[in-house]
């Protein structure tokens, strides 16, 4: 069923939460369309999870209301409200069967023997465990039990499906997998989802919209790649991805000057002689053996500079390399580079290269 009048399938206007003298959400708004995938992103304690138990009717907001497909709900219990829920935990009953867990909400709603067995059949069928009903939950590996959760909260064919956490009792291998079956399943199935997580990688890869979360507040609502290419505040820039810090100066409308160098910067304003902080991506500087001289750059370009090695991290295909840049005053910058990269030029710990920073990708905010 769709929205009416083709409003928003969930509607949060003026949510706020108090805990005593704690304010753990204030204002928060948010709209999510039918179908969409959306991840509420954030450290731990900046309200992320109060807000998906608010949703959820299992805390009750101080401020604000909530309408789903145009419906008030905000005062509904939670065994009123359209949603099915999947926890960290997994929360499996561990003296039923997966066949009794599955159906759990089917049998609560009172729908017939023959329509419980064919819809359990079907949704172990979708998450890849069709041979798996007669078994027990203590019997199944984590990842098992949590595609468990997840057929039953998909059970009643909620409108909405919340996702607390779900991967993060996982070992890296099961999560980076689970995470691809969720996604294709609630394509498949067009359910609106909104999923809690930390895990940056998570929300980059999962979600339509990340909605960015510090504090009890929103800083920054939009797609995976509008969140990391650009960051509406210093913390996204900071808590999501990895990014290099540089203090400078603005010296006209699109120059920068940082240590005793001035740079182009697409992102600087006319404000000259304001203090500010350029954020970049380690990927976002590009690096050359300095035996090739300014390949790949243009003579005399501002943004081109020499380093020198100081430290590589192995990270599997990728390095993460940190180097000393001339004329920066001893602030360091991070660069990727692939290992084949590395061993192909016979770049090492002490190895001078070049680099040359990509104006349009240097973002600047007020220190």
């Amino acid at each position: 069923m769709s929205s009416p009048q083709g409003g928003p399938f969930l509607r949060l206007e003026g949510i706020g939460k108090d805990f005593g003298s704690f304010t753990a959400l204030r204002d928060i708004r948010l709209d999510v369309p039918q179908g969409e995938f959306v991840c509420f992103l954030g450290p731990s304690g900046c309200g992320k999870t109060t807000l998906l138990r608010i949703i959820a009717g299992l805390e009750v907001q101080s401020a604000g209301t909530i309408h789903q497909r145009g419906r008030d709900i905000s005062a509904l219990p939670p065994a009123l409200r359209d949603y099915g829920i999947v926890f960290q935990s997994y929360a499996l009953f561990p003296n039923l069967s997966v066949f009794d867990n599955v159906a759990y909400g089917l049998v609560n709603r009172r729908a017939g023997r023959g329509a419980i067995r064919a819809r359990v059949g079907e949704l172990l069928k979708l998450v890849g465990l069709p041979d798996s009903a007669a078994k027990y939950p203590s019997q199944l590996s984590g990842g098992e039990q949590q595609r468990i959760a997840l057929a039953r909260a998909l059970a009643t064919s909620p409108g909405l499906l919340l996702l607390d956490e779900p991967l993060s009792a996982l070992d890296a291998i099961v999560r980076v997998h689970l995470r691809q079956q969720i996604r294709s399943l609630q394509q498949r199935l067009g359910v609106t989802t909104i999923m809690v997580t930390h895990d940056q990688e998570e929300a980059l890869s999962m979600a339509d919209r990340i909605v960015v979360m510090n504090q009890g507040v929103i800083d920054q609502i939009g797609t995976p790649m509008q969140v990391y290419r650009e960051p509406a505040t210093p913390f996204v820039a900071d808590f999501v991805g990895k990014v290099n810090m540089l203090a400078g100066t603005v010296e006209s409308a699109g120059r920068i000057r940082i240590g005793a160098r001035s740079f182009a910067c697409a992102s600087c304003d006319g404000s000259a002689g304001r203090s500010v902080r350029a954020y970049l991506r380690p990927e976002d500087i590009v690096a050359r053996p300095i035996t090739e001289g300014d390949s790949g750059t243009q003579a005399g370009d501002p943004n081109v500079l020499e380093a020198t090695i100081e430290k590589i991290e192995f990270l599997g295909s990728y390095c993460l390399v940190r180097v000393a840049a001339n004329g920066l005053e001893g602030q360091p910058l991070t660069v990727y580079l692939s290992l084949n990269f590395l061993s192909e030029m016979g770049l090492a710990s002490g190895s001078p290269m070049k680099l040359r920073i990509l104006a349009e990708r240097m973002r600047v905010f007020d220190a």
